[in-house]
C-alpha cells in the first residue's frame, strides 16, 4: 500500500471504530452464545483496526542504499535501485461511490421527511394519550353533555339514529 493510501484507510478506520455504538449492540443481546460471539467479533474487529493504526499507517523507512553499495557491489545495487524505482503503485480509484452517492442522497432526503413525520405524528399521538388520560379521570362524573361537546360527530350519529327510529336491533 502506498503511504497516502495507507494513511486514508487508517482515518477511515478509526472513523469507524468511534462511530461504532458496541455497548448499544451489546445491550440488545439476550443469549449467551450471541454475547460470545459478539465478544469474539468485536476482539477481532480491535485486533484489524490496531494493524491498521500501526502497521500501515507507518511510512516505510527509505532505503539507505550506500550501505547495500559497500557490502554488495555498487552495480547490483544500482540494479536494485532502478528496478525498485521504477515500480510505480496504481492509485486506488472509487468507481463505486460516484454511482451510489446520489442515491445515498436521495435515500437520506427520504429518510429526513420519513423522520420529520414520524415526529409530527409522534406529537398527535402524545397529544391524543393525554386527552384520553384526561377523559379517563373524568369520565366518572361526565354528563352525556359534556360528552358530547367533545366528539360532536357521535351526537350527530346519535341523534340520526333517534331520528330514523333505529334502536340498533
Amino acid at each position: 500500500m502506498s503511504g497516502n493510501g495507507a494513511k486514508k484507510v487508517a482515518e477511515v478506520a478509526a472513523k469507524a471504530s468511534k462511530s461504532i455504538d458496541w455497548d448499544g449492540m451489546a445491550k440488545l443481546l439476550v443469549s449467551d452464545e450471541a454475547r460470545k460471539e459478539f465478544s469474539n467479533l468485536r476482539r477481532a474487529f480491535d485486533e484489524v483496526n490496531h494493524q491498521i493504526q500501526t502497521k500501515f499507517s507507518l511510512e516505510p523507512e527509505p532505503i539507505d542504499w550506500d550501505y547495500y553499495r559497500k557490502g554488495i557491489g555498487s552495480h547490483l545495487v544500482d540494479q536494485y535501485k532502478e528496478a525498485y524505482e521504477s515500480i510505480k503503485i496504481p492509485k486506488f480509484v472509487d468507481t463505486v461511490t460516484p454511482e451510489y452517492k446520489p442515491k445515498f442522497d436521495a435515500l437520506l432526503v427520504e429518510f429526513k421527511e420519513a423522520e420529520k413525520q414520524s415526529l409530527e405524528r409522534s406529537a398527535q399521538l402524545e397529544k391524543e394519550i393525554a386527552e384520553v388520560q384526561e377523559m379517563k379521570k373524568k369520565i366518572c362524573n361526565m354528563t352525556a353533555d359534556e360528552y358530547f361537546e367533545k366528539h360532536p360527530e357521535l351526537k350527530k350519529k346519535f341523534d340520526d339514529e333517534i331520528r330514523n327510529d333505529y334502536w340498533g336491533y
